[in-house]
């Protein structure tokens, strides 16, 4: 029996066309509400960054990449920030091979260094507010919890190997998020099941990139989007249509949740 289920944003609830969740969807996760099923937001934003989701109501948010995770809105049940050497690394490396646009995502802001094409198509792309712009050896002293570094993959193993306490993950050839080691999707869901009194058998998760691919594995019931990428779908247990083919109500009608 699903008692929960989690949601990916970008491409999975929220359209990349319309920048806005499909009608059918909205009316679906209300429909989920008025059952008693929990629902949950798993993502790569922060919550600052969550502008596209209009009223829609969820019992909880695993927030970048799994890295701090709230039941409700407030109370914060997980964290796990960067390891402070890692960081030093990555300015190092910036200031003595190869520079990038990265961005600093910490508790309550983040930080851009400075912006090019690649950021502008990305931040168009997620309708994705633009953070303020400072150089990184500036950014006010705290926890980051991730970067969102617009590197390539060719550039990856170089610039990853001197991060030896991160984990990229990846679901655009023209950024990646960077998490400590060990973070994702699916340990933020573990925290919040372990919250909830949930098991992985009573969840359903449904997403569309590489960042998804752990969580889809791990729950019961994993759901690919049909816009998804080819290695997401061949991991899922369902494959729906897009997210503009009102995928998540025909997934949840399969599921005879609707």
């Amino acid at each position: 029996m699903i008692k929960a289920i989690f949601f990916d944003i970008d491409g999975t609830l929220v359209s990349f066309n319309t920048h806005r969740v499909p009608e059918s969807t909205v009316n679906a996760l209300r429909a989920l509400r008025e059952k008693g099923i929990k629902l949950f937001i798993a993502t790569g934003r922060h919550l600052m960054a969550i502008n596209n989701l209009g009223d829609l109501q969820f019992d909880g948010y695993v927030t970048l990449n799994g890295s701090y995770c709230f039941a409700g809105k407030d109370e914060v049940i997980y964290k796990n920030p960067i390891d402070p050497a890692d960081l030093e690394a990555l300015l190092t490396y910036q200031e003595t091979v190869e520079d990038f646009p990265c961005i600093f995502v910490q508790e309550s802001a983040m930080y851009l260094n400075y912006k090019n094409e690649t950021v502008t198509e990305i931040l168009d792309l997620l309708d994705f507010p633009e953070p303020p712009h400072r150089p990184l050896r500036e950014v006010p002293a705290g926890d980051v919890f991730q970067l969102i570094a617009f590197f390539n993959e060719g550039q990856e193993p170089k610039i990853m190997s001197h991060l030896p306490g991160c984990a990229a993950t990846r679901w655009s050839p023209l950024f990646t998020d960077v998490v400590s080691a060990g973070g994702s999707k699916q340990t933020g869901i573990e925290k919040v099941l372990d919250y909830y009194g949930l098991t992985r058998e009573e969840i359903m998760a449904f997403g569309d990139g590489g960042n998804d691919i752990e969580m889809l594995t791990f729950a019961g019931t994993g759901v690919a989007m049909g816009n998804a990428e080819e290695e997401v779908k061949q991991v899922a247990g369902y494959v729906t249509s897009s997210v503009d083919e009102d995928g998540i109500y025909r997934a949840l009608q399969h599921f005879g949740l609707l």
